[in-house]
């Protein structure tokens, strides 16, 4: 067997790829029971992993050890893909004992459209998230027997999947990318996996191997690391069918149509240079909607601590990080508001800017925008956290509408519409699918009074339709789907190659629905716990290291 970890070396890559090939067959064979019992041994060893895992991400992130932002990768790394392992664990029992998946419900809505309920999924999740729900909108025309069909397909009885091989491209920022995209290519699609790390992050390759040694052991996975010249070789090797990145538009732009001379004609005549099938997910422009409402002081400071969080989370080094606060201009509480937000980043402890870019990113934004205002060092490459206030909305080449930060920025944009709730979303969400880059998550703050006037709840409801988005959290951050697992999380469908905005194909997606449309997630104005994903945790980092062996523990 050749070495599951292949430095910088396109030979290994090619070790790597034919140990896939020859143990696909294999893979695509393997029972349902018998994948059970991967993904439990899987959750096992993630735990084993763990403290490696999580040390190592703060080392690199710059984070204490006694800091509470160790959180991080103890939830959006460790936490997640035990929750996708359990998950896929549970679907996978269900499709044992009944033949398919069982989501909590499978309904028809209002509007005459399929409707898949995806959490909470069990009693833990009300205790994590209290009043928060996800519903997967099926396209339209799609019928529920007809969902019930599809899911699962690969499952069947009457399926056989043809032995593939697909790469996946991770990330550099959120440790759980990677895994969780390597297991939606592995129980998602039946192909076998060989995952690339972004050299960002591929220091978790060692803790990796531990992790996922159950795949490796099969030889159903393969990890490797190095530059862009080792992803183009995995990218373009013939044994490789299929690509899934997760990314920037460049980056797929670079694989797709190369970088060469002939690269903009390639696109513009949409003769990609990779013709396999790639799918990917390339990040966002995300707003937020703050609707007008009858705020008070304590859920105007809630609010505050809620949209800072949006930023301050991983540094601002996500994908999904709120970058644009649409509000009202002639909204009274539209100033206490960002007064909120301020005090909160404040209140944030300063985070190193360690991926690559970030000071340069920061100031082409603070460049263009003299009057932002940031919280925190600007001294020795040191990213503050940023506001720039009063957008302009007329400004559609504004850098804050065309390009991704990516590094802790956002911005706030007031728009002059009449004084209604309903010819606001209007405007706002035009705004936001015309001017604003990407479809991969929107959020709208909804104040639940507002909500109970039936003009405004109508107009809300009409917006959720309206935004050309992936998914559309209603009242907390757009990252929501992703951290619940259960949703399909990825762009709006819709992109082409030549267009590709926030990309195309979904990943995690649990219940294994096929016709998706839309996540919409709803959750309360004050939950009466704190989200997780919120900056002012004090205590994240000491529980979650507890909560993990018992998510690995679990049996649905």
């Amino acid at each position: 067997m050749s070495d599951p970890h292949a430095h910088d070396d396109l030979a290994a890559v090619d070790r790597a790829v034919a140990d896939l090939r020859a143990a696909a067959p294999s893979w695509v064979a393997l029972g349902v029971d018998e994948r059970i019992a991967l993904l439990e041994e899987l959750a096992r060893s993630v735990v084993d992993a763990a403290d490696g895992w999580t040390t190592a991400a703060a080392q690199a992130k710059g984070i204490r050890r006694d800091s509470p932002a160790m959180a991080e990768d103890w939830g959006s790394g460790v936490v997640a893909t035990l929750r996708n392992l359990t998950l896929l664990a549970a679907t996978l029992r269900d499709v044992r004992d009944t033949g398919r998946p069982a989501p909590p419900a499978i309904r028809i809505d209002e509007a005459g459209r399929t409707v898949v309920d995806v959490f909470p999924t069990e009693p833990a999740d009300r205790l994590l998230l209290p009043g928060f729900t996800a519903e997967v909108r099926l396209t339209e025309g799609v019928t529920p027997d007809e969902a019930r069909e599809r899911m699962g397909r690969i499952y069947h009885a009457d399926h056989r999947s043809d032995p593939a091989v697909a790469l996946v491209l991770g990330a550099g920022n959120v440790s759980s990318i990677g895994p969780m995209d390597a297991l939606t290519q592995l129980f998602a699609e039946d192909r076998v996996v060989l995952l690339k790390l972004n050299p960002v992050n591929d220091y978790l390759a060692p803790h990796l191997e531990v992790a996922l040694r159950p795949l490796i052991r099969g030889g159903w996975l393969r990890i490797v690391t190095g530059g862009a010249d080792v992803g183009r070789a995995c990218a373009e090797h013939p044994d490789v069918d299929v690509v899934h990145l997760t990314g920037s538009d460049r980056t797929y732009e670079a694989i797709v149509f190369g970088t060469d001379a002939d690269a903009a004609e390639r696109k513009r005549t949409g003769s990609p240079r990779l013709t396999k099938p790639v799918t990917a997910e390339l990040g966002n422009v995300t707003p937020v909607i703050v609707v007008p409402g009858p705020w008070t002081p304590r859920e105007l400071a809630y609010q505050g601590d809620n949209l800072a969080s949006m930023l301050v989370q991983n540094a601002g080094f996500n994908c999904i990080a709120a970058r644009v606060i649409v509000q009202h201009a002639a909204w009274s509480r539209r100033e206490a508001l960002n007064d909120a937000v301020r005090d909160s980043l404040r209140r944030a402890e300063p985070r190193a800017a360690y991926y690559p870019g970030a000071r340069e990113r920061w100031e082409r934004f603070t460049a263009a925008h003299p009057e932002a205002e940031w919280f925190g060092s600007d001294e020795d490459g040191d990213v503050p956290f940023t506001f720039i206030p009063d957008l302009d909305p007329a400004q559609h080449d504004d850098i804050a509408f065309t390009t991704e930060a990516f590094c802790a920025v956002f911005g706030e944009v007031p728009l002059d519409a009449p004084r209604s709730v309903p010819a606001f979303l209007e405007q706002a969400v035009d705004l936001c699918n015309e001017q604003l880059w990407g479809t991969l998550s929107a959020s709208l703050l909804v104040h639940p009074r507002t909500m109970a006037d039936p003009e405004s709840r109508a107009a809300v409801e009409r917006a959720i339709d309206r935004l050309h988005y992936g998914s559309v959290v209603v009242n907390h951050w757009s990252a929501a789907p992703y951290a619940m697992v259960s949703p399909p999380w990825g762009a709006a469908p819709g992109a082409t190659p030549d267009d590709i905005q926030s990309g195309v194909g979904v990943v995690h997606n649990t219940y294994l629905l096929e016709d998706v449309d839309k996540t919409v997630v709803r959750g309360p104005f004050h939950p009466p716990l704190r989200p997780p994903w919120f900056h002012t945790h004090r205590t994240l980092n000491r529980l979650l290291p507890r909560v993990a062996p018992l998510l690995a523990a679990r049996r649905g």
